[in-house]
């Protein structure tokens, strides 16, 4: 009899253990609010005063002139006081936790001990924010949010790209309408092509006009000519093109004014133009130039297009996706001027702290600090800013070329036709020909 029993005690573990691998697998948020997060609760609890006082998280009390009671013996205090917490709130990833801190203290502590806190409530992270005076947020998430960036989800809406995951669990979402413009940087195999590639695929079905500029002879860009309206190859195709936006632009214009519209977002459905999205990629080479007078004078007309492009192209539907390797002061001001005006910023890892600076230096610098540690196995992984005007760790969801490619070609005849741009180039075509 002792024998069936502890057979049935095993084999009622083992279904346990596979329907519990089972569930976390297929159901995480699930399995976290009814097993993990109990637990966690327990561990955060009871661990607190012990974890707050080896971080040196906790105050001493003095003695005060005529008293004596509980305070020191030979200048120790004999009980350090740890600060009270809140009691911990569930997240769909983790934990919330508030501390109320006493007078004097300082939230740089608690930031410095946040690796020691995960280690001891046994968390991915723990992340620590100071949201007022006198207060710690720390905020822990159970598991590694960005190991499955494929599993989030967005609502589709014009203009918008659901590119992964965000550390925090949410969805990692591109929104033009409310960031019309955008930087991404990253060195190569950081996964920046990966998520051009994601960001086409996401755009391909919509409404909208894809161009690209790809000075590496359209190698990265040209998988997706199907459904590009327009692609520049060469800095020289490029100045054209960029010339027919700015064209295209000021058509734009005269319809609003004419019409009493600050945005074509204003004009009636039937009026309103197509948005377009102009993918460029590598922007070093636009910028560089080895000194003729004609290679300056591209390059100029390059970087002026772009930069009235990124001033006035957001409310009249033209949105810049710019990309590259490195993006430093050397490349000159134009580049500086053209950084300043996309406010959206993504940066992978990179290989020299100076595009780090660049794409995230003037928002934070401790975003900076985070792109740099970014290692070469986190593929995929990049620091952004997020619609809040905050920033954090996302990671884009793997999108081989040959998904998007499909998705260009399937979705070929949506692309809109830009009589403007076709004409710029095809008498570009006509020069070098004559």
């Amino acid at each position: 009899m002792g024998a069936i029993t502890l057979a049935l005690l095993l084999a009622a573990l083992a279904w346990v253990l596979v329907v519990g691998n089972f569930v976390r697998e297929r159901y995480p948020v699930s399995a976290w609010y009814l097993t993990g997060y109990p637990v966690a609760v327990v561990r955060v609890l009871g661990s607190w005063r012990k974890v707050a006082l080896i971080n040196d998280l906790t105050v001493s009390r003095r003695p005060t002139c005529g008293r004596v009671g509980d305070l020191v013996v030979k200048g120790e205090a004999l009980r350090p006081i740890a600060p009270r917490i809140s009691f911990p709130t569930a997240t769909r990833t983790g934990l919330r936790v508030e501390v109320r801190l006493h007078p004097g203290q300082t939230p740089a502590p608690f930031i410095a001990a946040g690796d020691a806190l995960a280690h001891a409530w046994h968390m991915h992270a723990v992340r620590v924010s100071s949201p007022e005076r006198g207060i710690v947020r720390m905020v822990a998430t159970a598991g590694d949010p960005l190991e499955r960036p494929g599993i989030a989800s967005a609502p589709a809406v014009l203009l918008s790209a659901l590119l992964g995951a965000l550390e925090s669990g949410g969805a990692w979402v591109m929104n033009l309408r409310k960031e019309p413009h955008w930087l991404i940087t990253g060195a190569t195999r950081s996964g920046k092509s990966t998520l051009l590639a994601r960001l086409i695929t996401q755009l391909a079905p919509q409404p909208v006009a894809l161009i690209g500029i790809d000075c590496k002879g359209g190698m990265e860009l040209g998988l997706f000519g199907s459904r590009l309206s327009a692609l520049a190859t060469c800095r020289r195709e490029a100045a054209a093109l960029l010339g027919g936006l700015v064209v295209e632009m000021q058509d734009r214009m005269r319809i609003c004014r004419a019409a009493g519209a600050r945005s074509i977002w204003e004009l009636p459905e039937k009026q309103r133009p197509a948005p377009v999205v102009l993918i460029v990629d590598e922007i070093a080479e636009l910028y560089l130039s080895n000194g003729t007078r004609g290679d300056r004078a591209e390059a100029e007309q390059c970087s002026t297009y772009l930069l009235r492009l990124a001033q006035l192209g957001g409310a009249l539907g033209l949105h810049l996706v710019v990309a590259g390797q490195r993006v430093g002061s050397e490349l000159g001001p134009g580049v500086t001027a053209l950084r300043a005006q996309l406010g959206g910023r993504i940066c992978h890892r990179v290989n020299d702290p100076g595009t780090a600076e660049m794409t995230l230096g003037d928002l934070n610098k401790d975003a900076v600090a985070v792109a740099q540690s970014i290692s070469a196995e986190e593929k995929g992984v990049a620091v952004c800013t997020g619609t809040d005007g905050g920033w954090g760790r996302a990671r884009s969801h793997l999108t081989r070329p040959e998904e998007a490619k499909e998705a260009a070609v399937k979705y070929a005849d949506l692309a809109p036709e830009l009589p403007g741009l076709a004409s710029a180039l095809k008498t570009l075509e006509a020069e070098a020909e004559a």
